[in-house]
């Protein structure tokens, strides 16, 4: 309840269709319980690892529904203009005296309860954000401190006895159905405290044995004393990329990494959590379509000495540092509770340099309320206080200066050490201007000096890719990689980069969207010797950047291609793959050059098609913008597919040889059963999915009775060229209905790929590689 001018107001809620989406309508609650409108709600359980104990509270006699009842840990309804995981921290805290972060509460399902009670006088049709509390062991009763008016008592009730009784409809608790949606709270700590350790071990070796080992170390030929001291702070700068990423991917993934560090060394089970969580760098794996191969209960304990009522001889409450088993789409970048209607609602209030900042790569978005609980608990400085309350909304913008300050400090004075070593003039500036925009946010300068890079040692670090935020693809996540520049294969490249207005002009594309001013993008090839940051799952083997469409308009791309990374993924993947899907007749058209050299073409048509457009009302926009969260996949789609077209063109130019153009198509079809197997959760394995498919579909790959696949040379340049056209024309237009219908249909795995993956599953072909690093190693030891 809350009081106003005019005494005690009845509490709004939101009213939501039936399938839980906001109408814009709220209500006094007594009136949506009359007339049965669907709301939200939250329900908080608080569940006691070691005795496998549910805490039930009896709900006061003076409620309007099941008074005098057990019922959920706690529970309320989400007012309006409140969030989700809000109103789960306050209704802990007001009905229990129980003051938890946000860290602890797991989301585990949505609950949509249809029922009528009270002689049908109160229709409730709620759909509930279900919370799951973990602690370490029972928290004190006498601990609590009870609101009278909402509960009468608490207990604890082992999971196993609760869920019995309510099968059995036992008339002193709150009827769920435990046998259907609502039994997935049983279901979830039944497997999680009940799982065979031998079969997980099992599972784990299983799923690290599709990375193969790649050392990494390239000679250090013609580096100066200098040069080596720049490289080893470059490499400590690096490291901090890392910490700056695993906070962006969520909260909570922090304490896990280190938890599981501290760990890593307790048994065989906990080295692998190790091993795994190195590779992906969070608890969800990323060749499983982004299945948690760890739970809450792997994470880290944390113990809070003061979030109940102080208790003689207990230290307090120890919880587990939570995180949801459904990867978050949103990662860390906005809050958990904010959907896409949230967000567009709050921007179209906002002013067009608020929108450029709140669509923007460098910004996090966070609530005013939780930094108003958070400093109604925890004492924060009025002078923050006073500065959240300027805005109306409970959404807000924070850049990354400011929210990564204490990790970018320190990341920004090791650059501009380095630059003060190094002996590269280009170098020098990129890192002094790179580490001034570590602490200003602009990012322009630093990125132009980065592009006109050119030295010996080769430096990428930064905030660059926005693959991490599925929810909009607004949000960059920091990355590094440093590396040693292979001067013969950078001259041997130059030919693509020189040629990028040529195929902008000659694309199949229709002319009016074409640019005119393509620029010419430079090429760099190095030897990867250490890279950070978001490098989880499958390791990239080039990158096209900035992806500010400022300085792609202005200035283009730059790339940079990872010789040895390309080199260990044919070596270890490629060729093996060849060897098991691809005709005999075609197997030797598979070779390391045809693969190289279109990944360079990949990375140059990044540069060219539609970047900045004209929607078809006359507004000006970006392909990002428009197509949101359905870019990434569809770009990396469109680099692959009109790549190979680039090479036919070039080829068709005398420009490259002829004896390419079979062997660039069936190491192509080899690379799509390489990419696929990242997953369809991961922007590329989608958009190899999408390419397979419709060539496929258009009789250019075959599958032949033994099944191998080979490539039919007289369909494969026009199916190419039609789906190129396709997917340039979507970016051209911003038609995000025409994307999403295209990834539909296409990105599936179909009835081909399913047979190669099995092939490839049966014999252990590596879906990629693990690198290690021994010279960063060695500077880091």
């Amino acid at each position: 309840m809350a009081v106003g001018d005019a005494g005690l107001q009845e509490e709004h809620l939101d009213v939501l269709t039936q399938t839980g989406q906001k109408t814009g309508i709220s209500k006094p609650r007594g009136d949506v319980h009359r007339d049965g409108d669907y709301h939200r709600a939250v329900h908080v359980w608080i569940y006691a690892e070691n005795t496998q104990e549910l805490l039930l509270q009896r709900r006061a006699d003076c409620k309007d529904s099941w008074p005098g009842f057990w019922d959920i840990s706690s529970a309320g309804h989400i007012s309006t203009g409140d969030s989700s995981l809000i109103t789960a921290r306050r209704e802990l805290q007001e009905e229990l005296g129980v003051i938890l972060p946000k860290d602890a509460f797991e989301k585990i399902f949505v609950y949509l309860e249809e029922c009528v009670t009270n002689d049908g006088t109160f229709i409730n049709n709620e759909f509930s954000d279900v919370y799951l509390v973990t602690t370490l062991d029972p928290i004190p009763l006498e601990a609590f401190t009870l609101q009278e008016i909402e509960v009468s008592a608490v207990k604890y009730i082992s999971y196993k006895e609760y869920r019995s009784l309510l099968a059995k409809e036992d008339p002193e608790y709150v009827p769920y159905d435990v046998n259907g949606k609502y039994g997935q709270l049983f279901d979830i700590i039944e497997r999680r405290y009940t799982e065979n350790n031998v079969a997980r071990c099992l599972t784990l070796q299983n799923q690290l044995r599709r990375y193969a080992p790649v050392s990494l170390d390239p000679e250090l030929t013609g580096f100066s004393e200098a040069d080596k001291e720049a490289l080893a702070l470059l490499i400590k700068a690096a490291t901090i990329m890392d910490e700056i990423f695993h906070q962006q991917v969520w909260y909570s993934n922090p304490d896990l990494r280190a938890w599981l560090k501290e760990h890593m060394n307790a048994t065989d089970i906990d080295k692998l959590k190790w091993a795994y969580y190195l590779i992906n760098k969070s608890p969800w794996s990323c060749l499983d379509e982004n299945e948690a191969f760890l739970t809450t209960a792997d994470s880290a304990i944390k113990l809070l000495p003061d979030a109940t009522r102080a208790v003689t001889g207990w230290k307090g409450l120890e919880y587990k540092a939570a995180f949801p088993m459904l990867k978050p789409p949103g990662a860390n970048f906005y809050p958990p509770d904010m959907d896409k209607m949230e967000f567009e609602l709050w921007k179209s209030s906002l002013t067009d340099s608020q929108k450029q900042d709140a669509t923007g790569f460098f910004n996090v978005i966070k609530r005013h309320s939780e930094f108003n609980l958070d400093s109604s608990i925890y004492n924060k400085t009025l002078d923050d206080t006073e500065k959240l309350v300027q805005s109306t909304n409970d959404l807000y913008i924070v850049p990354f200066s400011e929210e990564y300050n204490s990790f970018l400090a320190k990341a920004a004075k090791l650059l501009h050490k380095a630059g003060d070593l190094s002996s590269s003039p280009s170098l020098k500036r990129f890192l002094h201007s790179r580490a001034d925009a570590f602490l200003s946010n602009d990012y322009y300068d630093s990125d132009i000096a980065w592009m006109k890079l050119d030295s010996k040692l080769d430096v990428t670090i930064g905030p660059y890719e926005t693959y991490e935020d599925t929810l909009f693809g607004y949000k960059a996540t920091f990355e590094a990689f440093i590396g040693v520049r292979d001067d013969k294969a950078t001259a041997q490249v130059e030919l693509f980069g020189d040629n990028l207005q040529v195929l902008e002009q000659n694309l199949p594309l229709d002319n009016m969207y074409k640019s005119k001013d393509v620029i010419a993008a430079p090429i760099r090839v190095i030897n990867l010797l250490y890279n950070a940051g978001d490098v989880k799952g499958p390791q990239t083997v080039a990158f096209n950047l900035p992806n500010d469409e400022r300085i792609v308009k202005d200035h283009g791309t730059s790339m940079v291609m990872l010789k040895n990374v390309s080199e260990a993924k044919f070596k270890h993947i490629l060729q093996p793959i060849a060897d098991e899907c691809i005709t005999k007749e075609q197997q030797e058209l598979v070779d390391f050059d045809s693969f190289f050299t279109h990944t360079i073409c990949h990375e140059c048509c990044h540069g060219i098609g539609p970047h900045s457009i004209v929607l078809p009302n006359g507004e000006k926009s970006t392909v990002r913008l428009e197509l949101q969260e359905l870019h990434s996949a569809l770009e990396e789609a469109k680099a692959d597919i009109v790549g190979l077209w680039a090479l036919r063109y070039l080829i068709d130019q005398d420009l490259l040889p002829k004896s390419l153009l079979k062997s660039m198509y069936v190491s192509f079809l080899a690379g799509c059963f390489r990419s696929v197997r990242f997953g369809l959760e991961e922007a590329h394995g989608k958009g190899q999915a999408l390419q397979f498919n419709w060539l496929y579909e258009k009789g250019a790959f075959i599958l032949h009775s033994d099944e191998k696949f080979s490539v039919d040379f007289t369909k494969v340049e026009g199916a190419v060229e039609s789906l190129s056209r396709e997917i340039l024309t979507i970016q051209a237009k911003g038609d995000k209905e025409a994307a999403n219908l295209l990834l539909q249909k296409y990105c599936k795995l179909t009835e081909p790929l399913n047979i190669a993956l099995g092939k490839l599953e049966n014999v252990q072909v590596p879906v990629d590689i693990v690198p290690s690093f021994p010279i960063a190693n060695r500077i880091l030891e």
